[in-house]
């Protein structure tokens, strides 16, 4: 591409100052930090969201505390697994000591088996929420990052007008080019970050939705087992 009597934009950012490349610099790593996340998640998170589905199928089958056992065995090193295993080794104890506990503290015990795994799953999502806030954040910088650049830009350019004492368009449009040049680059930047940003939140809360039905069957699933158990 020509423009301005054959300077092109390969000769622009040649000959832009260090504050014009900076910023270029900034957004380019920036922006290939943004696509890396994006698909590093949307991999990692499918892959997840099978695991949680299948852990699902596999608890609404259980009968036993056994049979729990064998899931998390089988789940292990998964993010099903995990939540299995914290809440596990607690419901265990509730089951082998609850004859020994008076009915106030059984349900004591029982609500804060309700909280461990409640909790364990608000510590996953966190955990999974991590550098999503970088995009979030890269799509409301980068434009301004950009504006800060042709702001820059535009100051030199009228400093070479007023020094040049010439306003004809030829010799001024080359330095405005430049100024300009990180607008465009903060906007690329930041138009698919801020996509990239609300898909991740959705596919997060999907996540989190498969998250809360697993918590729920778990304890109802203990509920079935504390009342068998109490039972016999």
């Amino acid at each position: 591409m020509s423009m301005f009597n054959g300077v092109g934009m390969t000769q622009l950012l040649y000959h832009s100052d260090l504050m014009t490349k900076s910023v270029l610099i900034i957004l380019f790593i920036s922006s290939v930090i943004c696509w890396t996340v994006f698909f590093y998640k949307l991999v990692m998170w499918r892959a997840k969201r099978v695991q949680i589905r299948k852990a699902l199928s596999h608890i609404k089958n259980a009968e036993n505390l056994e049979d729990v056992l064998h899931i998390t065995t089988k789940f292990a090193h998964t993010l099903p697994g995990y939540f299995l295993s914290k809440n596990l080794s607690y419901l265990k104890s509730l089951l082998v000591h609850k004859n020994e506990l008076s009915p106030q503290l059984q349900n004591r015990e029982w609500e804060m088996l309700d909280h461990l795994v409640y909790q364990t799953l608000d510590s996953i999502l966190h955990k999974e929420e991590t550098l999503l806030p970088f995009l979030g954040a890269t799509a409301a910088i980068a434009p301004l990052l950009g504006l800060f650049g042709t702001v820059w830009g535009l100051v030199n350019a009228f400093m070479d007008i007023s020094q040049k004492q010439s306003a004809d368009i030829t010799a001024v449009a080359p330095g405005i080019a430049q100024a300009l040049i990180t607008t465009v680059a903060g906007l690329l930047v930041a138009i698919p970050a801020l996509v990239m940003f609300y898909v991740l939140t959705l596919q997060l809360r999907s996540i989190e939705q498969r998250l809360n039905s697993l918590g729920d069957r778990f304890l109802w699933l203990a509920t079935r087992l504390f009342v068998s158990e109490k039972g016999n």
